[in-house]
């Protein structure tokens, strides 16, 4: 089979494409930068990729909050097109700015109709700052999501103003619980394996204070899967805060599991 064809949106302030598209050809896939408005004027079409990616950054200047104003685009410029493409089974991935426009367009958390109504949101970080720091990700191995299986942990690094997962009715948090789409929470790094729970941490082992320590969520189906740090940032050991101490040899990073696992789902599939 040929190798996995990744379209990777940009424009309007979305900055983090180029290595969006360097950690899936990493994995084995073929990445393509592709405007939005090229997408929807028709010049492309989502039916040509196997995988959509939807980088961070800073989209429209995060004027009306961050993703507002990019989610609505998706929501009503591609309605149809990103429908069809989650339908058919093809994964889909929000980072960052990127997740907070798949929330905000409503395909985060989602539901099996893929009706594109928003039931979350990102709010600002309780410490009113910009985070730029790293944090320990523990993932929910019953978790439908097809970018996490067989991770257990992780460090990233996180950079947001607003990464504060919420939502106006309670409630769905145990829904999204009970169905595996609440798959990467902050942990304490010191803790034992598994520790995620609802209580939320001290800051800033949660950097933003989000609900229930969430840092990433998934669609029912596994398929979409968004979160606020950067797993492209750690795509090898020697980009780790703590490289130059740490003993033994330098590597691939443990963000490349990620993008592998989306890359080997469509190759087996």
């Amino acid at each position: 089979m040929s190798k996995p064809r990744v379209a990777v949106l940009s424009g309007f302030g979305i900055n983090c494409e180029l290595e969006t598209m360097a950690v899936f050809e990493m994995a084995g896939a073929t990445s393509q930068r592709v405007h939005i408005n090229r997408i929807v004027s028709g010049e492309v079409t989502l039916t040509d990729f196997d995988i959509m990616a939807v980088p961070g950054g800073f989209s429209f200047g995060d004027h009306l909050g961050s993703g507002r104003l990019m989610g609505n685009r998706l929501r009503f410029g591609l309605r149809d097109q990103v429908r069809e493409f989650v339908k058919a089974g093809k994964p889909v991935i929000g980072i960052c700015n990127g997740f907070q426009v798949l929330v905000k367009m409503g395909l985060l958390p989602g539901d099996s109709e893929v009706s594109l109504t928003q039931t979350a949101s990102l709010a600002l970080n309780d410490s009113g700052q910009y985070e730029n720091r790293w944090a320990t990700l523990e993932f929910d191995p019953d978790s439908p999501c097809i970018w996490t299986k067989g991770i257990t942990r992780m460090r990233v690094p996180v950079r947001h103003g607003e990464g504060k997962f919420v939502t106006d009715d309670p409630n769905l948090l145990d829904q999204w619980k009970e169905s595996g789409q609440l798959v990467a929470r902050y942990v304490d790094p010191e803790s034992e394996f598994p520790s995620a729970n609802d209580e939320v941490l001290p800051y800033p082992l949660s950097p933003n204070q989000s609900w229930r320590n969430i840092a990433g969520v998934c669609d029912p189906s596994g398929l979409v899967f968004g979160l606020m740090p950067h797993p492209e940032a750690n795509h090898s050991t020697w980009l780790g805060a703590t490289w130059s101490r740490e003993d033994g040899e330098h590597g691939e990073g443990e963000g490349m599991a990620i993008f592998r696992n989306a890359v080997n789902h469509i190759l087996s599939n």
